[in-house]
């Protein structure tokens, strides 16, 4: 893929034209901006909340006056005032981290530059090994031209993918997280000077803190949902409003010191392999790791020398990075992403297996991925093993058209906060009989989502199923009206309603 946004951007500045590339994470602008540069023999401009406001000043004016020839950029690059635009290549179209979620504006940057290569008559290219399936409707409906990549760069093999069935798979004796085949292929990976990737999408020690007596499950003050042990600190921790308190041995229902940690996280699973493999350098990469500036670049650097023989890493390690001597990658629990309430928890775990087993091989002899899961017959796992996108594909847009999910619908979604649980539940019920009394189309809710409390605020959805824009110009103009007519009630005065198009 690199090679052909590379060969675009070549024949784009020729042209004297600008080009745009979005990136869906910011980690990956430094491998882009040396791979650039390797190239071209200049650095891109960067865009992104990393960059000082000194150069974001800089590549604004640059932008303005037509000075600057290539950006480089997570989502917000998307709103520099460029002048001749002619090219836009979004990387890993795929990711949902392209949708702003909070605050307002609620946009994707994918179908964003696709508006604004409109606006400008440039071309777009959207680039992805396991494109998005409402993506991949649009070329096949002929929206979208259509290229498909065969072979992977240099003609090197597929990796090897084996599941480990861990109903019958020997656990290792130190910790019956790894199974005794993972841990006998890691040594021998290491042993051929090779090394290793094992993926868990989930930070922290561990996400629970339970009490072995009772049951009892420390909770957040603020939002429902249990906090999640931090060995290194010993504290427990909210991944969604940041509160943190002590883990007490001492069980504050029970009274029993009887508390422990349930379930593994990365940081659990890096001591565990420290453990497990005394000889061999691993490093950690997750959102706690790489926070400090330049600490995902230290990381990935030293990776990428052969410093480290084994790299843990969350969903950050699937995206876009391109090493030379891995021979292993072990997903440690794959079931994880095939039990997420979510109509596109599947499509989601075929991305994400297919993007992490990617990682493996990428030169010389061919890689080998490992997948522990208690579901070795599950159709998203045999899709990955097979790297059959198009059954894939096909399953779940048969299973959109029956149930009425994108890409046969347009979405919205209307959530409603407010601390009184009560109110929320008045003015929901206030806005679910004026909706339904005024739009006829399909309403779904209100609901609580599964989590429905975060910051101390309590969350209710309604979620709209549109089947066409003249539907959605009907609904918005209706719902206009009703949030008018909702804004001057006063006793619901503080409860805040959210409108997200297309939602992710």
């Amino acid at each position: 893929k690199t090679e052909v946004y590379f060969e675009a951007v070549k024949t784009a500045v020729q042209a004297g034209q600008r080009v745009l590339i979005l990136l869906p994470e910011i980690a990956l602008s430094a491998a882009w901006r040396s791979r650039f540069a390797a190239r071209f023999g200049v650095s891109p401009v960067e865009w992104h909340s990393d960059v000082s406001a000194a150069q974001k000043r800089r590549a604004w004016r640059f932008a303005l006056t037509g000075q600057l020839s290539v950006v480089v950029g997570a989502r917000s690059a998307l709103f520099l005032p460029f002048q001749n635009l002619g090219l836009i290549i979004v990387d890993e179209e795929h990711e949902t981290s392209y949708k702003q979620q909070e605050p307002s504006p609620r946009y994707n940057a994918r179908d964003s530059a696709i508006y604004l290569s409109i606006l400008n008559n440039s071309k777009v290219i959207l680039g992805s090994a396991t494109p998005s399936i409402e993506s991949s409707y649009n070329a096949r409906n002929k929206k979208y031209g259509y290229v498909m990549l065969k072979e992977r760069f240099g003609n090197i093999e597929m990796p090897d993918i084996i599941t480990l069935d861990m109903r019958i798979e020997l656990k290792n004796e130190y910790s019956s997280i790894f199974s005794e085949k993972l841990v006998q292929e890691v040594h021998s990976t290491i042993k051929l000077n090779k090394q290793v990737i094992l993926f868990r999408n989930r930070r922290g020690y561990s996400p629970q803190w339970i009490c072995d007596s009772c049951g009892n499950s420390i909770m957040c003050d603020n939002c429902d949902v249990s906090l999640t042990y931090h060995s290194s600190s010993n504290l427990l921790k909210c991944h969604y409003c940041g509160f943190s308190s002590k883990a007490e041995i001492r069980c504050n229902s029970c009274g029993s010191e009887a508390m422990r940690f349930k379930g593994d996280g990365t940081q659990q699973i890096e001591e565990i392999v420290k453990e497990l493999f005394p000889n061999a350098i691993s490093k950690r990469m997750d959102w706690d790791t790489t926070r400090g500036k330049f600490s995902f670049d230290k990381i990935i650097n030293s990776f990428a020398k052969q410093e480290i023989d084994i790299l843990i890493g969350t969903q950050m390690i699937t995206k876009g990075l391109d090493f030379k001597n891995i021979g292993l990658v072990g997903v440690i629990n794959t079931d994880h992403f095939l039990n997420f309430p979510d109509f596109r928890a599947h499509e989601k775990a075929f991305q994400t297996l297919t993007q992490v087993a990617g990682r493996s091989g990428r030169s010389g002899d061919r890689g080998k991925v490992l997948m522990q899961t208690y579901q070795p017959e599950h159709p998203i796992i045999k899709n990955v093993i097979e790297n059959d996108y198009e059954k894939m594909y096909q399953n779940q847009l048969l299973e959109r058209k029956d149930y009425n999910y994108p890409p046969f619908v347009r979405l919205i979604r209307i959530t409603i906060k407010d601390k009184s649980y009560e109110k929320l539940n008045n003015s929901g019920d206030w806005l679910n009989r004026v909706i339904r009394d005024n739009y006829k189309g399909i309403v779904l809710g209100p609901v609580y989502p599964e989590i429905s409390r975060i910051k101390n605020k309590y969350h209710k959805q309604f979620l709209i199923k549109l089947r066409n824009l003249d539907e959605l110009n009907r609904f918005r103009s209706i719902f206009q009206k009703i949030q008018k007519s909702f804004d001057s009630i006063s006793k619901y005065r503080s409860v805040r309603i959210i409108v997200d198009v297309d939602p992710i």
